[in-house]
């Protein structure tokens, strides 16, 4: 085959995102969020029994369920589907599955190891290994942007303080292989109270400063770098102007204060409703009308709220 060689374009080349938190971090309200912002039809990978449905209000998307066994294999044909039905943003929630899941690498590493190796788990891993990077290239090598999620879990170490040995903690470490966080263009980690962002890994160089909410503005920021422009700043508060005759002649035309937000998030019944309320938030935000410190206590109120729902309605299904 005869070597080509073309012109380097940033445009000819699609986004690759990890979100990592542990469970309820907020990785596939994220992740929507991101897949919103940066356009396109959208299809879920959901390997979290429906998780995503919650959030139908939040996005335009389309589900492929992945049931167990989580093996690579089910995973590659899940993003081939995704392709061949031409969606342009596949979300996959979550790669952890792959790696921990019923029927997932691990499970498949004791299995071969018992029937192959006579229990050497480690020489499993020659087997193992390729079917899991032939994961990783499908997601390397779609025509689609890739927006994973995966679970996050404390890592420890056992380590001497004065001649005793204690267990120390590391941080927070992906559960999936080693090395996965490599293979993307932007790895960010988020924190449970107000869905923040820290980033460990960016190629964009838009992810600078501090910890932010993701939002959609930060997929449309996304997609504008891809696209070769500057990505615009952040969305900033304008200073205050003088208000007009007619807003003051009309005044149910002002934005909602901050006070008035919270009210009807504490008082949302359904998961639905916070979705809605979000999407407010996102418009408020990006027509100037919030600042990055009170998106991030709207945020956290309505991930409070979130939590205190779910286990109402967990409680009705089950005593129903």
């Amino acid at each position: 085959m005869a070597i080509s060689i073309r012109k380097a374009k940033r445009s000819a080349t699609k986004l690759r995102i990890l979100l990592t938190s542990p469970s309820g971090g907020g990785k596939t309200f994220g992740a929507l969020l991101l897949a919103k912002g940066l356009g396109g039809r959208t299809v879920v990978i959901d390997t979290e029994e429906g998780s995503s449905d919650l959030y139908d209000e939040l996005h335009e998307f389309d589900v492929i369920d992945l049931k167990p066994p989580f093996t690579p294999e089910r995973y590659v044909e899940a993003i081939s589907a995704a392709e061949a039905a031409g969606y342009e943003v596949i979300v996959i929630d979550s790669v952890t599955h792959c790696w921990s899941g019923k029927g997932g690498c691990l499970e498949l590493v004791d299995d071969i190891g018992k029937a192959q190796f006579r229990g050497n788990t480690w020489s499993a891993f020659s087997v193992i290994t390729p079917r899991w990077r032939a994961f990783v290239d499908a997601i390397l090598r779609s025509s689609a942007h890739i927006v994973c999620t995966g679970r996050s879990k404390t890592e420890t170490a056992q380590v001497e303080d004065h001649g005793k040995k204690k267990v120390a903690k590391l941080g927070m470490k992906l559960e999936a292989r080693d090395g996965l966080e490599y293979e993307f263009t932007t790895v960010l980690d988020l924190v449970h109270d107000g869905h923040y962002a820290t980033v460990s890994k960016d190629r964009t160089g838009i992810f600078s400063g501090d910890p932010k909410p993701i939002t959609v503005d930060t997929g449309k920021r996304l997609a504008e770098w891809l696209a070769g422009a500057e990505p615009a700043p952040a969305t900033k508060p304008q200073p205050a102007q003088p208000p007009k005759a007619a807003e003051v002649a009309e005044p149910e035309d002002a934005p909602p204060t901050v006070a008035e937000i919270l009210g009807h998030i504490r008082a949302a019944k359904t998961v639905k409703a916070l979705g809605r309320m979000g999407d407010r938030i996102e418009e408020l935000t990006s027509e100037g009308n919030l600042t990055d410190l009170e998106v991030a206590e709207l945020m956290g109120a309505i991930n409070a709220r979130h939590e205190e729902i779910e286990p109402t309605t967990q409680e009705t299904v089950t005593n129903g």
